[in-house]
């Protein structure tokens, strides 16, 4: 597989960083916070809670950027981490019908900002209705555009459980769609 010039420019970033180079890991904050952050919110609906998220994950980011091996396995080696500080968010809160409830609001008020179609609001209505680990799942996979290897990296579970669970999760949407149009 043939690597793009980001790519190729965004390991060169981890490397200089691993060597101690600031600006350059300053440049690599700025390619991927805003990327981290979106991740986060999606899981959270909570603004404040993924920029707690994403401000642990870089320094998680900063510790252990010398171990990683691979410069080329940083995008799923950070989004496990925000994936891990999300699942250790989540786990601290005990009200999750209200994380549920904010969640649908800041979508809601996503799509209505964006004039998204009926067919799509559905469609984010279903999601909505998906259990936190699901909506991960399909976040990492539609949203952000990680392949099945990669989301098996981020959550840390085999390539077999990331296809089984995508396929559950997707059968589950579909049920919930179908519901919605026949009611």
């Amino acid at each position: 597989m043939k690597k793009s010039r980001d790519q190729i420019y965004n390991e060169l970033l981890v490397i200089k960083s691993q060597q101690g180079d600031r600006e350059a890991f300053n440049e690599l904050v700025g390619r991927w916070q805003k990327r981290l952050w979106n991740y986060a919110y999606r899981i959270t609906g909570s603004e404040s809670a993924a920029w707690d998220i994403v401000q642990e994950s870089w320094h998680g980011i900063i510790k252990g950027i010398r171990k990683l091996n691979d410069a080329a396995l940083f995008s799923s080696w950070a989004f496990r981490i925000v994936n891990n500080k999300c699942s250790d968010f989540l786990r601290r809160q005990h009200r999750q019908h209200k994380l549920d409830d904010e969640l649908v609001k800041n979508i809601r008020d996503e799509s209505d900002k964006s004039n998204i179609d009926n067919k799509s609001e559905l469609l984010l209505d279903a999601v909505r209705k998906l259990a936190p680990e699901r909506r991960a799942l399909v976040t990492l996979r539609y949203r952000e555009g990680f392949d099945i290897e990669q989301i098996a990296q981020i959550l840390g579970v085999p390539e077999g459980t990331v296809k089984s669970r995508l396929h559950r999760t997707m059968n589950q949407l579909k049920e919930i769609v179908e519901r919605k149009q026949n009611e």
